[in-house]
Order: C-alpha cells, then structure tokens, then sequence
C-alpha cells in the first residue's frame, strides 16, 4: 500500500523557516516524482515543486523559485521542502503526492496523496 505521511507543519512567524518532510512507501522511491502542493482556504490546490526521485531533478512554480527548496533523501525515502521568508499568504494546507514524473502541475495527474500538514504563518 502507497503511503505518504507529511509532517512538519505548524505556526510559525513571518519571516522565518519551515522545513516539510513527507515520508514515502509502499513503492520503489527512485520510479515517481514527488510533488508539493498547498491549498489555501477558499483557493484551490496549486502546485509549487516537484522532484524527480531517480536523478533530483527539481521543478518549481515560477512565482515561488527562490524561495522554496525541495530535495530528497533516497536513503530515507523522504522528500522534503524547505520554504524561508515566510509569509502569511504561504498559510495552507501543503500536500505531498507521487506520480510518475514532474511532467504536470495539475493536482489531478498525480496518483498518490499524503493527508497533508498545515502551515500557519503570523503575521
């Protein structure tokens, strides 16, 4: 069974760091890619990276390049984000899928879905 546990969310002040795990089985890692997506209330769900877990390549939505950083773990079949100069219009409900590559941004292409963590940021 496909399992992706999301983790490391929480309340956090403008300005700061916030690093995302989410903790993939139930598949050979090195096959998908691994997706971040956020959900914001009211807003629907939108991608902003993607990592292709065999050779780390790495995609990001345009407006949020620079300031998020994913990467992977193979060892630990993680894959994490790293999001810096929090803002509070990053608060969401952030979302770790898996699919075969990085291809779409599009929710809907992606196969596999963790529960996903919330991220509050304080203004």
């Amino acid at each position: 069974e496909v399992q992706l546990v999301e983790s490391g969310g929480g309340l956090v002040q403008a300005g700061g760091s916030l690093r995302l795990s989410c903790a993939a089985s139930g598949f050979t890692f090195d096959d998908y890619a691994i997706g971040w997506f956020r959900q914001a209330l009211g807003k629907e769900r939108e991608g902003v990276s993607c990592i292709t877990l065999s050779d780390g390549s790495t995609y990001y939505a345009t407006t949020e390049k620079g300031r998020f950083t994913i990467s992977r773990d193979n060892a630990k079949s993680t894959v994490s984000l790293e999001i810096d100069s929090l803002k509070p219009e990053d608060t969401a409900v952030y979302y770790c899928a898996a699919d075969e590559t990085c291809d779409s941004s599009d929710p809907d292409e992606y196969t596999y879905w963790g529960q996903g963590t919330q991220v509050t940021i304080s203004s």
